[in-house]
């Protein structure tokens, strides 16, 4: 016998900061009315968590030797002899994928009830809800029959929803949801329980109840004349009157203590019914009344003022507490690395506690530099392990029209032809070479190929890789609406031939390693159930198997530091350490903001028996109460977001108010030196980042040698040359070439690439621009260009637009310049040589007609504005300088000719034509002036100044980097160095 008889149910508390676990060893132990040794073993145990069921084996096992009791989880129940004729519970993974069929219908049958995107979501959020109902024993005819007022049609809408899992509620035959299962099993339990109540001892030890199948168990343990219910962090300190502020939910619902109070009305007990369980006592009583006092709830804060005093010296209750206010979240999480790196040099166990996963990747990084892996509970989310972005990146590549990036992103995952990596990565590169070089949009098989044949050594040794990557791409390519089993088939077919390599069978090394066997074992999770997933588009396929994906956590039990923990806040309920460290105390992190209820609101939630969207900050402000109740605590935070100030959490706030309005108990000097404890830590996280001062760099002026100096430029350049030479310098004497985008795009060259075609290709028609059809031939001729150059629809469908608005005054404006002259050379290319200098002139011209006396007129198309006669009298002289090598002979095409004019053709969204000033600046002198320019570039002291005279400064220059550009100015002076 384990239990004196009472009349009343049997509660036990154990208070904030108790090692739970242990303390209900030694309780259960020291309470043993019966020596015999097989006495505890007739004891069974009921707990919440497996993690909690292996800490009381830890205490169990450090002895001293004896029979253990029965420590059995609460969904252990499934197992009880009573569900013995119940059919097993479905998989919820199944029951998902029927709703999302269900849901499906209904979107299909109603039009406008919610987009086709919110399929899964839907889905899932009724599942949620689904689940709750049946754990809380509400059916859908309990929410029909709620009275609402709604004029605006949402809970029509609703109840549609809702109507289309009633056949889930019912007596059917078929599989419950393990819910409702659970919830089944219980309530048999209880009507046995009430005729043949167990002789040994049964105890439900560390729940809240928070859960109505839960509490209902808790109600029939401790009404068993050998039970006991034995309640975490339950607050001895919290006076009468105030529990019964608690028992309105949509007021107390966020309390910490708000399901104790629950627990207390359904078995008709008050506050001292509760017996406190034997164990040692908390760390720090006196902190666990302050903490009681400051989450009263928010009507009786006035009890600040006559309760306060009660409280004695504070600076004792906050010894061994403190409170960190970083000025960011990487100082906060550097400050929180420093500490658990203290915490291993000291020989002591530190856990860092916290619902905010970015910040506990932040921690282990910053850990990282001193070679400290933390002990993760969470561990990896599956989506981000690489088994998991392999299997995104193909799902995701699945039906697309891919350019080179996603394509790039297999091939160099480093799971991807692990047979054969060496050689796989070298020609990974070679090909992203090519495909920035060849500024293929859309690679496809036959870019494969292409690259494949391309001039060069390698093109035998990488046909094979080539052919590879081709046939796996045509096999991206498929696309339509398939069932579920056949998107499973052809996504993990496609990922594991990419593992594997050209000609190699099997996986690669996918399916390898922790997390490779947690995602097979999902993917067969997934298959067994395909058949309930129905037919799906690929969008909605990887909508869903990246929902399966993140329910799943890979954790390595074996390679985290024991000493630097990381827990979530469930895992803080059953376990401790000397230092406890609570972070990302900012309100939307801890406490999350509830998640948004598409179904019902708060009110209806309490009519309807559900569970308001405050328990959960009910069951964070518990896990924060047992927490801070440790012998030494952290409360950690950051005063700023990336990008906005941040809200303290409301526990905070609560805390440090209280202890600043009361002087008399040294509050305020507590919350000081609270802060103080913090400061040499915040002051050593930012000292971490701090580095040397390092003079800005210079603004470069280079002298390369002569003899290094460009013997060669195109007309182009000599702009660039005047106005920013260090480019020059960059590009033709350093010889580096900004690398081509990833990705061809549909930016302002490739546009005037296509519209020089689109003009070339008319011209060469003959068609005179004045004729009946000139304009619909133009068009014509542009939609066939657009068709072969550019691979965007939507992009063809403006430059197209955009052609045919400049097409009439193109047309007319031709007819004068074809009166002086007949088109005779395009996009030729010309060079001259001054001998004397050793520097030869080049250049491309994209139009010279030839006039009736064998002149030559010069154009040059222009997509944007043509620069003006002022900006061509002094920097942009392109068109001047090919007059002057036509007049040279530079063309061979046309041998030396006069000049007898030239100009720009702007076809931009103002059209229009601007002459080059030739009878300001003829030929012959513009060419003089080119040689002038050579000289004083062949002279030693001439050096290649940065953005010399730049024409505009905001966008950023192939080289700036390489001039360090932003460690100077405009107003920096020169910098003149003599280079090798």
């Amino acid at each position: 016998m384990l239990f004196s008889d009472t009349e009343t149910p049997r509660l036990f508390g154990l208070p904030p900061g108790a090692d739970f676990a242990q303390a209900l060893v030694d309780g259960l132990i020291g309470q043993m009315q019966d020596p015999a040794p097989e006495a505890l073993g007739r004891v069974t145990l009921f707990v919440n968590t497996r993690r909690m069921q292996r800490r009381i084996r830890e205490v169990f096992d450090a002895g001293p030797a004896r029979i253990l009791p029965r420590i059995r989880l609460i969904t252990d129940l499934s197992r009880d002899p009573a569900a013995s004729d119940l059919p097993p519970a479905i998989s919820p993974l199944r029951r998902r994928l029927e709703l999302s069929q269900l849901v499906a219908g209904l979107l299909d049958r109603t039009e406008g009830l919610a987009p086709r995107a919110a399929l899964y979501d839907l889905a899932d959020s009724l599942a949620r809800l689904m689940d709750e109902m049946q754990g809380e024993g509400v059916t859908p005819a309990d929410i029909a029959a709620l009275d609402v007022t709604d004029q605006s049609g949402h809970w029509a809408r609703s109840l549609e929803f809702l109507t289309i899992v009633q056949k889930f509620f019912g007596g059917s035959d078929e599989a419950p949801d393990p819910e409702r299962r659970q919830r089944a099993i219980i309530e048999r339990l209880i009507t046995r329980w009430r005729t043949e109540p167990p002789k040994d001892p049964i105890i439900v030890a560390g729940s809240t109840g928070s859960r109505g199948a839960t509490a209902l168990l808790i109600e029939a343990v401790a009404k068993l004349p050998q039970g006991a219910v034995i309640l975490p962090g339950y607050d001895f300190d919290m006076p009468a009157p105030v529990w019964e502020r608690l028992d309105d939910a949509l007021t107390g619902e966020d309390h910490p203590q708000f399901r104790f109070r629950k627990l207390m009305q359904a078995l008709d007990l008050t506050p001292s019914d509760i017996r406190a369980w034997p164990s040692a006592p908390p760390p720090s009583p006196a902190r666990n009344k302050l903490i009681s006092l400051s989450l009263r709830p928010a009507p009786v804060t006035d009890q600040w003022h006559s309760e306060g005093p009660s409280l004695g010296h504070l600076p004792d209750a906050t010894k061994g507490l403190t409170l960190l206010e970083a000025p960011s979240p990487r100082i906060e999480a550097e400050a929180i690395a420093l500490r658990l790196r203290h915490a291993v040099e000291q020989g002591i166990t530190a856990a860092l506690i916290t619902p905010d996963r970015g910040l506990t990747r932040q921690v282990a990084a910053a850990l990282d530099r001193w070679e400290i892996t933390p002990d993760d509970s969470a561990g990896m989310p599956l989506p981000l392990s690489p088994p998991g972005r392999m299997l995104r990146q193909v799902g995701n590549a699945i039906g697309e029209r891919l350019t080179s990036e996603p394509i790039l992103s297999i091939l160099k995952h480093p799971l991807c032809n692990t047979a054969d990596r060496g050689k796989h990565v070298l020609r990974t590169h070679d090909l992203e070479l090519y495909l920035r070089r060849k500024g293929v949009a859309f690679p496809t098989a036959e870019t494969m190929h292409a690259f494949a044949e391309s001039t060069d050594t390698k093109a035998e040794d990488r046909r094979p890789w080539a052919a590879w990557l081709a046939g796996l791409l045509d096999r991206l390519a498929n696309t339509g609406t398939l069932p579920l089993a056949e998107h499973l088939a052809q996504h993990i077919g496609i990922t594991e031939a990419f593992c594997a390599g050209p000609d190699t069978p099997g996986s690669g090394e996918l399916w390898e390693e922790a997390a490779g066997r947690k995602a097979r074992a999902l993917c067969d999770d997934l298959i067994f159930h395909a058949d309930a997933g129905g037919d799906l588009t690929v969008q909605d396929y990887n909508a869903l198997f990246y929902g399966v994906l993140s329910t799943g956590e890979v954790r390595d039990r074996d390679a985290g530091h024991p000493q630097v923990l990381i827990w979530g806040t469930l895992e803080a309920r059953v376990q401790g350490a000397d230092l406890m460290i609570l972070a990302g105390l900012n309100e939307g992190t801890w406490p999350e903001s509830p998640a948004p209820d598409p179904w019902l609101n708060r009110t209806m939630r309490r009519d309807a028996g559900l569970l308001l969207p405050e328990r959960r900050i009910g069951l964070s402000a518990h896990d924060y109460m047992q927490a801070v109740a440790g012998a030494e605590v952290w409360i950690t935070r950051s005063i700023r977001s990336d990008d906005a100030d941040t809200v303290a959490s409301r526990w905070i706030n609560r805390l440090t108010n209280l202890m600043a309005g009361l002087p008399e108990q040294h509050g305020p000097e507590a919350l000081t030196a609270m802060r103080n404890r913090a400061a040499p830590w915040i002051a050593g996280a930012i000292a971490q980042s701090d580095a040397d001062r390092v003079d800005p760099a210079i603004r470069p002026s280079p002298r390369p040698p002569v003899e290094s100096r460009p013997k060669e430029l195109p007309v182009t350049a000599i702009g660039t040359l005047t106005r920013d030479p260090y480019s020059i310098y960059a590009r033709y004497i350093l010889r580096l070439r900004a690398l081509d985008g990833l990705s061809q795009e549909p930016d302002a060259p490739l546009r005037g690439t296509v519209l020089h075609k689109v003009f070339e290709a008319f011209l060469k028609l003959k068609l005179p621009p004045d004729h009946a059809e000139a304009e619909a031939t133009l068009l014509r001729v542009a939609g066939e260009v657009l068709d072969a150059e550019c691979p965007w629809p939507t992009v063809r469908y403006l430059w197209r637009a955009r052609i045919g608005r400049v097409a009439d005054w193109f047309l007319t404006t031709e007819v004068a310049r074809q009166a002086q002259g007949t088109p005779e050379l395009f996009e030729k290319k010309g060079e001259a040589k001054m001998a004397d200098l050793d520097f030869t002139l080049t250049a491309k011209a994209d139009r010279i007609d030839i006039a009736a006396d064998g002149s030559a007129l010069i154009y040059d198309y222009k997509t944007g504005a043509p620069p003006s006669i002022k900006e061509q009298l002094a920097f942009e002289k392109q068109l001047l300088l090919t007059a002057a090598l036509v007049e040279e002979g530079g063309f061979k095409d046309i041998g030396p000719s006069a000049v007898q004019g030239a100009a720009y053709i702007g076809l931009g969204s103002t059209p229009n034509q601007i002459p080059a000033p030739l009878d300001q600046v003829p030929p012959e002198d513009i060419w003089n002036e080119l040689r002038d320019l050579v000289r004083l570039w062949s002279m030693p002291s001439q050096g290649y100044s940065a953005l010399f005279r730049p024409k505009l400064v905001k966008y950023e220059g192939d080289y700036d980097h390489l001039s360090r550009r932003g460690e100077w100015d405009l107003s920096t002076k020169f910098t003149h160095e003599d280079v090798p």
